[in-house]
């Protein structure tokens, strides 16, 4: 399982021009489930995602977490955060999820962090997004081999 998790002031999701989520400041997430992975897997990457304190306290340190700031998170899965680029220059993606697990997980991942965050919003599984965000920071943080 990989999380790339950015720290926003505010990003949206698109499909056929139509936003079908946004949040303002928080966390976009792109998601991706590669083989073998598991609800026990999900289970660790929420909580480390909601447990991150990587926003700003009143003296500039990185020491407040999405709850202390009121943050919302912004799901979006991403297969292709598992593209194996060792040969060629045609990236290979049979280290992904099957798309019926890895969409059962993500589905998942969503119900879990919802029970953590109260805004919660989403892409949609496998379609075609535009994804929009104004990162804070830029902050990254890429959650992979917990």
């Amino acid at each position: 399982m990989k999380f790339v998790i950015q720290r926003v002031t505010e990003a949206s999701v698109t499909i056929d021009g139509e936003c079908c989520g946004s949040i303002g400041k928080g966390f976009l997430v792109l998601v991706g489930v590669g083989q073998g992975d598991t609800e026990a897997d999900a289970d660790k990457y929420v909580k480390k995602m909601c447990g991150l304190r990587i926003f700003d306290d009143g003296e500039g340190k990185t020491n407040l977490s999405l709850a202390d700031v009121d943050g919302e998170v912004l799901l979006v899965s991403q297969f292709t955060l598992y593209a194996n680029c060792k040969k060629g220059n045609r990236p290979s993606f049979i280290e992904a999820g099957k798309p019926e697990e890895a969409e059962r997980l993500y589905e998942y991942i969503i119900h879990r962090t919802k029970q953590n965050v109260p805004v919660v919003q989403t892409g949609r599984f496998g379609a075609d997004m535009k994804v929009s965000l104004l990162n804070d920071g830029p902050f990254t943080i890429i959650l992979e081999n917990l």
